[in-house]
């Protein structure tokens, strides 16, 4: 399927959020498809239709396009430590929005990630200091575990982490409003999800916050 095919196939947040669903599905499996990377080049040089805009980390175990079986083309993929939000990062994701019209975006976070791990422990560490200080909430607002609230902490990590990704499209959401009005309106879906390093799976909000309620 070219570029332009998927674009005519995807005319709501929920089919675009299904194809990021049937990727992960394909990725898990091992099953990806086997795409021609120089078509997808030429199919692309006078224009780019993405159906997806993913806010994730720079960590190197989550490339936002093998995850979930994407090619050159496909989506948006803004990466920094923490999945956070900024003015630059709101900036990219208005001009997905709003210019190439792309219908969903996903907050993606992921399991066993340095910048939760070094806000668990309130790492001091340069221009990082002023990063973790944006994780920090999350950390404060987990109040289910008592002991042990540091990285080497599994379960800690893992609800800090859920907790983080809601926070951002929260403030994603209260910092933008073209996204906001978006949103409301029906025309574009925000969605959160957490991707497992160990198992390559993505989980979106229903499943994720399951797992951590009963944990």
């Amino acid at each position: 399927m070219t570029i332009l095919q998927i674009k005519e196939n995807v005319s709501t947040p929920q089919g675009a959020l299904q194809l990021l669903k049937d990727g992960n599905r394909r990725f898990t499996s091992n099953t990806r498809m086997n795409r021609n990377y120089q078509e997808n080049v030429i199919a692309t040089k006078d224009g780019q239709y993405p159906f997806a805009a993913i806010l994730s980390c720079m960590d190197s175990r989550a490339p936002a396009e093998l995850v979930f079986d994407q090619g050159i083309g496909d989506i948006f993929n803004i990466r920094i430590a923490g999945n956070i939000i900024s003015g630059h990062v709101l900036g990219s994701l208005e001009y997905a929005v709003e210019v190439a019209h792309t219908p969903l975006i996903v907050i993606l976070a992921h399991t066993k990630c340095g910048a939760i791990s070094g806000a668990c422990d309130q790492v001091q560490l340069g221009n990082l200091t002023g990063l973790l200080d944006k994780i920090s909430p999350a950390v404060q607002a987990e109040q289910t575990v008592l002991h042990e609230r540091n990285s080497q902490n599994p379960q800690f990590l893992e609800k800090v982490t859920a907790i983080h990704v809601e926070n951002v499209r929260r403030e994603m959401l209260a910092e933008s409003s073209l996204i906001r009005e978006a949103e409301q309106s029906g025309r574009i879906r925000v969605e959160t999800a957490i991707y497992d390093v160990e198992t390559g799976i993505v989980k979106f909000k229903d499943q994720y916050t399951q797992k951590v309620h009963a944990a």
